[in-house]
C-alpha cells in the first residue's frame, strides 16, 4: 500500500519519515511538518493551496471545522487569520492529528483543537467548514461523511470544499444540490474547483 492510499487509515502502516513544508500564503508564511502516511506528504497540496487563497477566513468568534485536517495546513492558516475563532481540526488518522496539534502549537495557533471525529462534542455547531475531502474513500462513504458534518452547520453557515474536476467535483456539486444545499463554484484552477456550499438555495456558476 502506497503513502497516498493510507492517509485515511487510523494508523498508517508506512514507516514515519517527517519532512517540512514552507507554506507561503496571503498574510501567512510558516513551516509545517508533514509525514508519510498523511495526506500530501512533503508538499502543500495544490487543492489545499487554492482553497486557502480563495475561501474567506472564519468570522470573529466563529466555530470552524477543518474536515479531514491532515497535518493541519487549513486549520492552522485559518486559525492564524482569525485568532478569535475556534477551529476544530478533525481527522481519523492519528498520525495526522499528532502533526496537526504540533504544527498549531509551533505556529502559536492556540485556537486549534485537533480531534478524532468521535471526540467532538455532539452539541458543537459550525459557522464554517473547510475541507479538501478524502474523495478516495469512495462516493458512498464521502457522501455519508459530508452529510454527517454538514448537518452540524449553523443555519447561516457555509462549507468550502476543494475537489479535482477529474475526481468528481461537478458530480459532487450536483449531489449536494439534490440534497437541498446551495452550491456556488467560487474558483477553478489547475483542474480544481472551490465550492461554496450553504443551506440556502443557490446555483452552480
Amino acid at each position: 500500500m502506497s503513502d497516498s492510499t493510507q492517509y485515511f487509515a487510523p494508523r498508517p502502516r508506512v514507516a514515519s519519515k517527517r519532512a517540512v513544508v514552507r507554506a507561503r500564503l496571503p498574510g501567512v508564511e510558516l513551516d509545517l511538518v508533514t509525514d508519510r502516511g498523511v495526506f500530501a506528504y512533503a508538499q502543500l497540496d495544490r487543492g489545499t493551496d487554492l482553497l486557502l487563497r480563495t475561501a474567506p477566513p472564519p468570522a470573529a468568534d466563529t466555530v470552524a471545522l477543518d474536515l479531514g485536517a491532515g497535518y493541519g495546513a487549513i486549520a492552522v492558516v485559518m486559525a492564524l487569520r482569525a485568532p478569535a475563532a475556534h477551529v476544530w481540526a478533525v481527522d481519523v488518522n492519528l498520525r495526522a492529528l499528532e502533526l496537526c496539534a504540533a504544527n498549531a502549537a509551533a505556529a502559536g495557533a492556540s485556537n486549534v483543537t485537533a480531534s478524532a471525529p468521535e471526540d467532538v462534542p455532539e452539541d458543537v455547531r459550525f459557522g464554517v467548514i473547510y475541507s479538501n475531502p478524502p474523495v478516495r474513500i469512495g462516493k458512498s462513504a464521502l457522501h455519508a461523511l459530508l452529510s454527517l458534518w454538514f448537518a452540524r452547520l449553523t443555519p447561516d453557515g457555509h462549507a468550502y470544499l476543494v475537489v479535482q474536476r477529474n475526481l468528481g467535483s461537478d458530480s459532487l456539486a450536483g449531489w449536494l444540490q439534490e440534497q437541498g444545499y446551495g452550491v456556488d463554484r467560487l474558483r477553478s484552477r489547475l483542474g480544481y474547483r472551490v465550492l461554496d456550499v450553504c443551506l440556502a438555495p443557490g446555483s452552480l456558476q
